[in-house]
């Protein structure tokens, strides 16, 4: 029996010296820690059947589950990320302490009194802990030994808790390690962005992902203006302290910025993916702009930082990632060569570009607000007789520096920038303020056409305005006809109730660009709308191009089976007028008529 139990014991030495040599073996090529956690776990397990192991690691005063293979999840979930403290459990206890803590019994140990009902239904009657330190002495975590019976530990369970806490901090040690080398190479320690290294890194994987995928990027190089006199005259804590809030700011630009790295100094560099319009840079620019050059307190003195920024693209500025640099590099220069504050692209008509529609987008702000915009009056005149029955309103804008601006940038200016909303409300209250001069001063009654852009349309308080602004100004509602482009109808059904609410008010409906939407005629199933008005594209077309011809007129005879009267855009001759007339088409607007006019040129063709 003796020689039974020998050989016993050096086979399950031998194994045990095994399974260590496998474990130090893991630990030297750098096996993942999780990974090694389990592997010495089963170790001990197979020396003492019956025993359960586990590894907490310490983050903070919280408790996180490193390994426990043979532990059931739930009781993991529930004791994961648990506070630690003076009688916290066994392991809670420990890391507290520094010391080993032996429960023998789970159900009536005091330490126990919180967690007991989440341990014993799972079989745990007992559980040992000991703290795992580092090499310094400092506590790491904790490594836990659990048994489904009341016990303490006996000799070789107690040296063997020693040395399993001994090889768990081993790999904790070495796994903070690398985590740290690893936060002092991608991070920058001062700002917490990403260091030069991780920059590399990270727009060499971009620049293989975009050639993958024929994506474009914008690489902005950003450097602080005057930094140097911040450091001279007062100090380089001073510095470092701007650049901290630097980095700050420019993390809070937000989504807009893809990646934010410190190069080196006062330099720092942001990447913006999957740029399909140049001034998507321009405006993420901007605001790294306004957000640096906020106030800021340093050493009791009120700085206002400033920085230029140049603006490089892939692919078109470069393809690697030192020519991109070099061109976002040579675009900064360009950009602090004009003055402080400033951005500029690599290729200058960019910059141009981008000035132009910042200037616009400013004075379009300050127009709107002062109502400097102004209306002009396109007539609708009946295909027969010529007589005028109506008017569109266009909205017209002179500013003294940029000289006449086309409604098709304003209004796309209006919707970038979020003031479409304002121009609408404007344009409708002077419309139909207008249309009630008109009849006041016993001019014929006129229908009052408004444009209204899709995203006005689609934000649901199209319908309240209208109902304000035709009870603010009296003017009847069958007078106002409301135009909307066809592309409208095809976002979401739910749009259609839009429809129905404005048509309970008691003002007209006009489709327009009618024919160039995505599904035309189906379209017309479910629209309620009055007027379909023919795009000027066909009217262009129609007299040398029998085809279109056709179209126009399968056009207008299904716009009238189904209630529509018609209108036909961009009528420029007699020719075209009379075709117009003989396919069935009541009115016509376009320079046939006239250009678009101001109200008193209105009111004299009305007269005349």
């Amino acid at each position: 029996m003796g020689r039974h139990m020998d050989i016993s014991e050096r086979t399950k030495d031998h194994s045990y010296i095994q399974k260590n040599a496998a474990i130090l073996e893991m630990i030297a090529i750098g096996r993942p820690a999780a990974e090694i956690y389990d592997a010495i776990a089963r170790m001990y397990e197979s020396r003492h059947p019956g025993l359960r192991c586990s590894m907490l690691e310490l983050h903070g005063n919280k408790l996180l589950h490193g390994g426990a293979p043979s532990l059931p999840k739930a009781y993991c979930d529930a004791v994961h990320g648990l506070e630690y403290g003076p009688e916290i459990g066994s392991c809670g206890t420990s890391t507290y302490t520094g010391k080993r803590v032996l429960v023998e019994n789970i159900e009536t140990d005091p330490k126990w009194a919180d967690l007991k009902a989440v341990a014993m239904p799972f079989g745990m009657r007992c559980c040992w802990s000991e703290p795992i330190k580092n090499s310094a002495g400092e506590v790491l975590g904790a490594f836990g030994m659990y048994y489904d019976h009341p016990a303490l530990p006996n000799e070789e369970e107690s040296e063997d808790l020693k040395a399993a806490a001994r090889l768990a901090g081993i790999v904790m040690e070495r796994d903070q390690n690398q985590k740290r080398i690893r936060q002092l190479a991608y991070f920058d320690e001062l700002t917490g962005l990403a260091s030069r290294a991780r920059f590399f890194q990270h727009l060499d994987e971009l620049i293989k992902a975009s050639a993958r995928h024929n994506r474009r990027f914008s690489l902005l190089y950003l450097d602080l203006d005057d930094f140097k006199n911040v450091n001279d005259s007062l100090g380089h804590e001073a510095g470092d302290l701007l650049l901290k809030a630097v980095g700050e700011r420019l993390e809070s630009v937000g989504r807009a910025v893809d990646f934010v790295a410190r190069l080196s100094g006062d330099e720092f560099c942001m990447l913006v993916e999957d740029v399909s319009d140049d001034l998507v840079a321009a405006k993420v620019a901007q605001r790294c702009l306004e957000v640096i050059s906020q106030p800021k307190q340093l050493s009791g003195r009120r700085l206002t930082p400033a920085c230029s920024i140049g603006i490089a693209h892939y692919p078109d500025d470069g393809t690697s990632a030192a020519t991109l640099l070099k061109a976002a590099d040579t675009a900064l220069y360009a950009a602090k060569a004009r003055g402080k504050n400033l951005f500029a692209f690599y290729k200058p008509e960019l910059t141009k570009k981008a000035e132009h529609r910042f200037q616009l987008e400013q004075a379009l702000r300050e127009a709107i607000a002062n109502d400097e915009l102004c209306l002009v009056y396109q007539p609708q005149a009946d295909a027969s007789t010529g007589r005028i029955v109506g008017v569109e309103a266009l909205s017209r804008w002179e500013h003294p520096e940029l000289g006449h601006v086309s409604p098709e940038e304003f209004i796309a200016a209006a919707e970038r920038i979020g003031v479409i909303h304002q121009l609408t409300t404007s344009v409708l209250y002077a419309a139909c303020h207008q249309t009630l001069e008109w009849a006041q001063s016993g001019l014929p009654r006129l229908r009052m056409a408004v444009n209204v852009s899709p995203n006005q349309f689609l934000d649901g308080g199209i319908v309240n305005l209208v109902k304000q602004v035709l009870e603010e100004t009296g003017m009847d509602p069958a007078d106002l006809e409301l135009e909307v482009t066809e592309g409208v109808v095809q976002t979401s059904p739910e749009n259609l109730v839009i429809f129905e609410e404005l048509k309970a008010l008691g003002i007209r409906l006009a489709l327009d660009d009618f024919g160039t939407g995505y599904s035309s005629f189906a379209s017309l199933n479910h629209l309620t709308v009055d007027t379909l008005k023919i795009d000027k594209y066909f009217v262009d077309e129609m007299l040398t191009d029998n085809q279109v011809r056709l179209l126009i007129g399968s056009m207008i005879e299904m716009g009238h089976n189904l209630g529509h009267s018609i209108v036909a855009e961009g009528v420029e001759s007699e020719a075209q007028r009379q075709v117009l007339q003989e396919l069935g088409c009541e009115l016509i607007q376009g320079h046939l008529l006239g250009e678009p006019v101001g109200p008193a040129e209105i009111a004299r063709l009305l007269s005349a």
